[in-house]
């Protein structure tokens, strides 16, 4: 049995699985999951018909699991919004917000006070610092770095796999600085690293690195300050 604060407010249909871990002040939606190893600490918000701790799956043309920790941590005080998903061996630090329908993979640090845009995607593997913003529909893909501060406007994708699936390879995706800023529908690369406090325009493709402090914008994205 989970033992469940009398302040926790509870929705109609919740689900909660033994080996739950739930603080107090906690309030969790109509007909949301709540899957064995999750641990929610106190003054946490999880929205309606969310599944929380989904365990990972794949098949043979996937890419194996490393290690998982079978435990996924939301802190203090953040707050999930309607239709989430979160997967197991993740951590969601505190005051973070996660908007409606957002996907969060296993092996994601998410660092206090972060934002993750409705819709957006974060894939396996990721860390995210603090009081960063992960705007609506944005496609973080699996294997990436992001600093703190960085902003990521609507849409904006990244890819991981220089061959496409076509031959082995590493994969590896962006590594994103303090404070850069990506504007929307951006595109970057495998293995790109963006610079801090750098700029990339709207639009744009990064095909390469990108230094410290300078704007580029474009197709395929360059300098475009001195």
């Amino acid at each position: 049995m989970v033992k469940i604060p009398e302040t926790v407010k509870l929705g109609k249909h919740v689900v909660i699985e033994d080996g739950v871990s739930i603080g107090e002040n906690v309030v969790i939606g109509h007909h949301s999951v709540i899957l064995q190893g999750t641990k929610i600490k106190n003054n946490v918000t999880i929205g309606n018909q969310c599944v929380i701790g989904i365990q990972p799956a794949a098949n043979m043309r996937m890419r194996e699991h490393s290690q998982i920790n079978n435990e996924l941590v939301i802190a203090e005080g953040a707050k999930v919004g309607n239709f989430v998903s979160i997967y197991t061996g993740s951590k969601i630090g505190k005051n973070v917000f996660i908007g409606d329908h957002a996907s969060i993979r296993e092996n994601v640090l998410i660092d206090e006070s972060s934002v993750i845009g409705r819709a957006a995607i974060v894939e396996l593997n990721t860390e995210i610092g603090k009081n960063c913003t992960i705007q609506t529909l944005a496609y973080i893909t699996g294997d990436t770095t992001i600093e703190d501060d960085v902003f990521i406007g609507p849409c904006v994708s990244m890819s991981n796999d220089k061959y496409m699936g076509a031959q082995s390879y590493s994969l590896k995706g962006p590594y994103i600085k303090k404070g850069a800023k990506i504007g929307n529908n951006a595109s970057l690369l495998p293995s790109t690293i963006i610079g801090a406090n750098s700029i990339v325009g709207a639009g744009a493709v990064v095909t390469k690195h990108v230094d410290d402090n300078v704007v580029v914008a474009g197709v395929p994205a360059v300098r475009i300050n001195s």
